[in-house]
């Protein structure tokens, strides 16, 4: 595993080659640091990490199964803990740099399987104020499937933390952490279209009608973080555990998620927000972290 640092006078990003994931953010304002991301572990398990990218799709597929055009596929769970194959392939697999400078670095990784097989390509970019992080995946297979894109990024819960995200409706929960029925109406903890705080409770839910904005504000650091993506993404996931689950967990971390599509897509009326992908055809996906000290 090679941990690479991109730094200017604004932010400083360590990003690991184990997964393309991102393993520390830091806000940088006249001699103060402030961890943008959960600083991460650096052990190779992205889940571990700050950031991680989501590739061919994010989340699970209910029942691990999907039709496309005619063809019923079964997809192989792909953890110890989880029965689904789970958010993509490679947050769990080693990338190679294809170029790094003081500001940038683009990582590459290439998957072969019986159904997915791409070639992905994530760049980190520092823009000023800005950490840029771009995902670009193309079909190698030898036939069309649905792709989709996006981040699994944490980060620090205080106990003033608020989160601002417009939304629509939301997913409930099913069993097995699956994405459950539509709801239109938010209830009000849930409800992240003004600023609000995090419900101090498991969190696993989907937000649709995103307009690819959020912001989260940390009173106590004086700081805030604004997330924009690009093509604007139409889902998120809101993540927060909870000790029965994560040994240890204090509720000083969650989880904004962006996605290009919404969680079981593969199962879903027009395919969710999937895009279909026909081989050597490419999708593209930027999220934009924007550093933003109170002065």
């Amino acid at each position: 595993m090679t941990l690479f640092t991109l730094a200017n006078e604004a932010l400083i990003v360590k990003v690991s080659s184990m997964g393309g994931a991102i393993e520390a953010l830091y806000g940088c304002h006249y001699g103060r640091q402030i961890p943008l991301l959960r600083p991460g572990a650096a052990t190779g398990n992205a889940g571990q990490s700050s950031c991680f990218p989501l590739v061919p799709f994010g989340n699970r597929v209910t029942g691990n199964s999907f039709s496309f055009e005619g063809e019923t596929y079964t997809l192989t769970p792909n953890t110890e803990w989880d029965p689904h194959y789970l958010h993509g392939d490679g947050w769990l697999n080693p990338w190679i740099c294809r170029e790094q400078s003081e500001e940038r670095l683009v990582l590459a990784y290439q998957h072969r399987s019986e159904i997915y097989s791409y070639t992905v390509c994530q760049c980190f970019e520092l823009q000023g104020s800005s950490l840029v992080v771009s995902l670009s995946v193309t079909n190698q297979g030898e036939v069309a499937l649905p792709f989709g894109l996006g981040w699994h990024p944490y980060f620090p819960l205080t106990g003033q933390t608020t989160l601002q995200a417009k939304a629509g409706g939301y997913w409930l929960e099913d069993p097995q952490w699956l994405a459950g029925k539509h709801q239109t109406l938010l209830p009000a903890e849930l409800d992240f279209n003004q600023p609000a705080l995090l419900p101090r409770r498991w969190i696993n839910n989907g937000f649709s009608q995103w307009d690819g904005r959020a912001q989260i504000h940390w009173p106590e650091h004086r700081w805030s973080l604004t997330m924009t993506t690009d093509p604007a993404t139409p889902c998120y996931f809101v993540f927060v555990s909870a000790p029965c689950f994560d040994e240890g967990y204090q509720f000083d971390y969650f989880c904004v998620e962006p996605m290009s599509h919404a969680a079981n897509a593969h199962n879903l009326t027009q395919g969710g927000g999937l895009k279909r992908l026909a081989p050597g055809e490419t999708l593209h996906q930027t999220m934009r972290l924007i550093s933003q000290p109170e002065v």
